[in-house]
């Protein structure tokens, strides 16, 4: 399959087949800015920020523009590879058209797959089928076809994600629904700035408890960890994929205390990132320790 791809108007939209040929190419900086969406067959392995997953059967991926991917092995059977703007198509003005932010995307479990169901299988191959026909034909309906399409893909696999992320009794309430995603929604904007449940209850005009209790019926992990890990999870793209120094991560998520990350990056659930890049974590906490002295 050749690479199809629509570019009118600052919109574009790509289809690309993802093979053992064309994992530079997808790992490269061209694609950093898009919106993307991987279907991997079984026998991959990617890492997406610092997660690696390995798909046993066909998966769906929906990796953010902040989000970091690696494909790190290729099967021999190809995937498909969607890469998108917000110009092409933006899930926060046209929620009401797909209802996925807060789901595939900028989910507070970072959580970006979906595996596919042998049903789901069949309707993909059709739907990426009829996309590359749409690519050859190139008449003038071709964006808001593909368009479509996209809009289908997203549809279909929300309602797995549901199925597979959700409690069945949390699927079947619309509003623990719409407050589970309002609440990841306002995480992903406003954690740079708001760091704490009552900043988030004043968002939602609730009491700080009552954030707490709907946590606690969906099975969720508690308001304040979703907060901080969010943070956390910022702070260790900063730290790895950037040049910024342990006070400037911290001024720009919002503290100007930089000693704030000794405690986050002394948790002992960053040991994984210190092993992988001990030189960067080294410095990051000898950083803070010596900020931190300077306040004793």
């Amino acid at each position: 399959m050749s690479t199809t791809v629509f570019n009118n108007n600052l919109k574009t939209l790509g289809l690309l087949p993802v093979s053992q040929q064309q994992v530079d190419a997808i790992n490269g900086p061209d694609y950093k800015p898009y919106i993307k969406i991987l279907y991997l067959p079984a026998g991959f392995k990617l890492r997406v920020d610092f997660s690696v997953y390995q798909t046993a059967q066909p998966t769906l991926f929906f990796i953010s523009p902040n989000q970091y991917l690696q494909i790190e092995e290729a099967e021999t059977e190809s995937g498909y590879f969607i890469f998108y703007n917000r110009d092409f198509y933006c899930i926060q003005i046209h929620d009401q058209e797909v209802a996925c932010d807060g789901l595939l995307f900028n989910n507070i479990r970072n959580m970006p797959k979906v595996e596919v169901s042998e049903e789901e299988i069949a309707f993909l191959g059709c739907l990426f089928k009829e996309m590359i026909q749409e690519f050859q034909l190139n008449d003038s309906q071709l964006e808001e076809m593909v368009r479509t399409y996209l809009k289908q893909l997203l549809i279909r696999a929300t309602r797995s994600w549901k199925r597979q992320h959700l409690d069945n009794a949390v699927t079947e309430q619309q509003s623990d629904m719409k407050f589970f995603r309002k609440f990841t929604r306002l995480v992903e904007e406003h954690y740079k700035s708001k760091h704490t449940v009552a900043d988030y209850a004043d968002f939602l005009c609730m009491a700080p408890k009552t954030i707490t209790h709907k946590f606690n019926r969906l099975r969720l992990p508690q308001p304040n960890e979703v907060i901080k890990n969010r943070i956390i999870l910022e702070a260790k793209r900063l730290l790895v994929h950037t040049s910024l120094t342990a006070k400037e991560i911290a001024y720009e998520l919002g503290y100007n205390d930089p000693a704030y990350f000794s405690r986050l990056f002394m948790h002992g659930q960053n040991r994984r990132i210190a092993i992988q890049f001990p030189d960067k974590f080294f410095k990051l906490t000898s950083n803070i320790l010596f900020n931190r002295s300077q306040y004793l």
